[in-house]
């Protein structure tokens, strides 16, 4: 047994932690499924692997680069609060889970490897649970199952007497809920990307599937009449230079981030070691602010890299041991398509709900006061605007990402508060954990053990329900693209 644990901590912390080998397993299986030979194999795998860690360099200097704002305005205005951010989430379950449960966090890595396990049976057994999803960001599970793990242990502490029953249970449920997240996303990856073969597992997945369909009833066409999405707007004389993403990024960033750069002043950022002593002030607030658009393109030319190696390779998988499945990518992939100018967009609504969110909790003195993070104001709201831009246009883009901010603040300070994850600093903070897990915490903790296949239930009702509504484009949509589309278009026609 401590052999097989051993095995399964070296592939956990070196390939199912690392999503640039995980992705890179992926192809390689796929390929070998397909039976490449062996030197497209290899090539294949290295693209997949290369374009992720460029995609990291993306994602990863668009955290660091903007550390010194997110750090000043808590500094700045001395405010004690926890930081809503995946990291922090995960490192307040580290350190309290023990201290309040009486727990180790070891556990949560048993969790993960079982739960990835119930993902992997749903989807095989796709012709009953309607289930075409793998989701396959290791990095993203891990947090998840970091904050699963306190928010069930909190609202069934019953199960706390037995390690086993406690890590079916909580597999069960997150297993289902990465499937069926997962799930939610194939249509809108889909018909957005025409047909490109991926999905998106993160940490916003209902709150995609939920934005993109009030995109379309509340701001989609009518009546023949369509939408205004945002390369749509010609921008008069000086102004067409914002029809350039690049362009449109930097000045954007420029005004927002620039003016809180200003507001924190030389001397503080001085003392915090972000800003050289002797150093051009205007120079730094430039060259933080224009890094946005640098950090972005380097994202967007990882996607381009390993999408195309992931979508190929994973045509083998889903042949012959996952029929009609689809890989479950990090959400970063989707700035790849549609409008890049909803990216910028997109985070600047969504930074002003939580900015308004935020200022609300201290002006009604809230016991649980929030700090932005990065990743879920960056990576929630983008994306989002990504999806909401194709179906309902440029106010969709705007309006849905704002009040995504309100909620992860307040469905943060709620459930945080409430669990007692905010005592140490931080929690996971993204849509789904600030809107669709405070409502599974509750259904657990007031029904108590019949809360458990309440959950559970709920969860796998939802692809049968998406099945029932599209019986012919279902599987089709996943298996031949092609074949949906003109389904689609006949339907739209008649």
């Amino acid at each position: 047994m401590d052999i097989l644990m051993n095995i399964w901590t070296y592939f956990a912390t070196n390939v199912l932690q690392q999503p640039a080998f995980m992705i890179g397993l992926i192809v390689a299986i796929g390929y070998i499924l397909l039976k490449k030979p062996w030197y497209d194999i290899l090539a294949g795998v290295i693209k997949a692997i290369v374009g992720y860690f460029i995609l990291a360099v993306g994602s990863s200097g668009l955290v660091s680069n903007f550390r010194p704002i997110l750090v000043g305005l808590k500094d700045r205005f001395n405010m004690d609060a926890m930081v809503i951010d995946p990291y922090f989430g995960q490192n307040a379950v580290t350190t309290g889970v023990e201290e309040v449960f009486g727990k180790g966090f070891g556990n949560a890595m048993i969790l993960l490897l079982i739960a990835f396990i119930v993902n992997i049976l749903l989807v095989r057994f796709s012709k009953y649970t309607k289930l075409r999803a793998l989701f396959t960001t290791g990095h993203v599970q891990v947090q998840q199952s970091a904050t699963a793990y306190w928010l069930i242990l909190f609202a069934c502490p019953f199960l706390a007497h037995s390690d086993l029953w406690l890590i079916v249970v909580m597999a069960l449920i997150l297993g289902a809920y990465w499937a069926v997240g997962a799930n939610l996303t194939i249509k809108p990856c889909q018909e957005l990307t025409d047909g490109a073969g991926f999905c998106l597992a993160h940490q916003q997945n209902f709150g995609i599937a939920i934005n993109t369909w009030l995109a379309e009833k509340l701001f989609g066409s009518k009546k023949g009449k369509k939408v205004k999405k945002i390369d749509d707007i010609e921008l008069p004389g000086f102004m067409s230079i914002f029809n350039e993403n690049m362009v449109c990024t930097s000045i954007l960033m420029l005004i927002f981030f620039g003016a809180i750069l200003v507001i924190l002043g030389r001397d503080y950022l001085i003392e915090q070691g972000f800003l050289k002593e002797g150093a051009s002030m205007l120079f730094y607030v430039i060259q933080v602010c224009l890094h946005f658009a640098v950090y972005l393109a380097i994202l967007q030319l990882g996607v381009r890299t390993f999408v195309t190696e992931l979508t190929a390779s994973f045509q083998g998988i889903a042949d012959k041991l996952l029929p009609g499945s689809m890989p479950g990518v990090d959400c970063a992939v989707i700035f790849g398509f549609g409008s890049a100018n909803a990216v910028p967009l997109g985070f600047l609504a969504g930074f002003l709900g939580q900015i308004i969110a935020i200022a609300t909790l201290v002006i009604l003195k809230s016991p649980v006061l929030v700090i932005c993070g990065f990743v879920p104001v960056f990576f929630d709201n983008a994306t989002i605007a990504v999806f909401a831009n194709e179906k309902g246009g440029i106010k969709a883009a705007l309006i849905l990402p704002f009040i995504s901010g309100l909620c992860q603040v307040f469905g943060s300070a709620l459930i945080a508060g409430w669990v007692g994850m905010a005592a140490y600093g931080g929690y996971l903070g993204m849509w789904d954990w600030a809107v669709v897990w405070p409502v599974f915490t509750a259904i657990l903790k007031f029904l108590g053990i019949i809360g458990i296949p309440v959950v559970v239930i709920l969860l796998l009702l939802i692809p049968q329900l998406q099945y029932k509504f599209d019986k012919e484009g279902y599987f089709k949509m996943t298996e031949d693209y092609e074949a949906y589309k003109e389904l689609k278009d006949k339907r739209e026609n008649n």
